[in-house]
């Protein structure tokens, strides 16, 4: 298995050649470690999950390494204009006359009210969204690659009671490497 140290903003990702963990870590060093693998005559199937949310990745491998690394390290939007070292992005929001009315009478307008209600929203939150979207990302993985095997109805049940001794015992007789990445996106650790 292959473990590679990702860098601080690429995505990371995880893939398996069947039950067994071939590569962890930034998307495209893992794209050219399954496409190595699948060269050498993986055994299969050959999956990839997205690290944050647990999803299978489709990979384009096609090409050279050098080909593929260019269409995976392009993932990043290229930057407009506005304020790039605040790392600002505009999008549309719908709001009705009155909710306009009132962000215009705030102390630095809309856009300084909006950032601080949102920051004192995720505050408020505290690690609930983080928990909810691991639990998420977990049952993804687990749906892909243990809902064959014994224990996941019950495993899947423990998940979402946040029953962690109860997961633990439901995936013990799963393969070892993809018991221990659906615990790892169970956890809800930063990745």
């Amino acid at each position: 298995m292959i473990e590679i140290s990702p860098e601080p903003a690429s995505p990371t990702a995880t893939a398996f050649d069947g039950p067994r963990r071939i590569a962890s870590g930034p998307l495209v060093a893992v794209a050219l470690a399954v496409k190595a693998a699948i060269a050498a005559g993986a055994a299969g199937p050959v999956l990839t999950f997205d690290d944050r949310t647990g999803r299978v990745i489709d990979l384009d491998l096609r090409g050279s390494d050098a080909e593929i690394a260019a269409r995976l390290g392009d993932a990043s939007p290229a930057r407009g204009r506005g304020r790039p070292k605040l790392g600002v992005t505009a999008r549309e929001v719908t709001l009705l006359p009155r909710h306009w009315e009132w962000l215009a009478a705030q102390p630095g307008g809309a856009s300084v009210t909006l950032r601080r209600l949102v920051d004192q929203a995720r505050r408020a939150d505290g690690d609930d969204s983080r928990l909810r979207a691991a639990r998420e990302a977990a049952y993804r993985f687990m749906a892909a690659m243990a809902g064959d095997l014994p224990g996941f109805e019950e495993a899947a049940r423990a998940l979402f009671a946040d029953d962690w001794a109860g997961l633990e015992r439901h995936g013990a007789g799963w393969p070892a490497d993809v018991r221990a990445y659906m615990l790892k996106l169970a956890d809800g650790s930063p990745q």
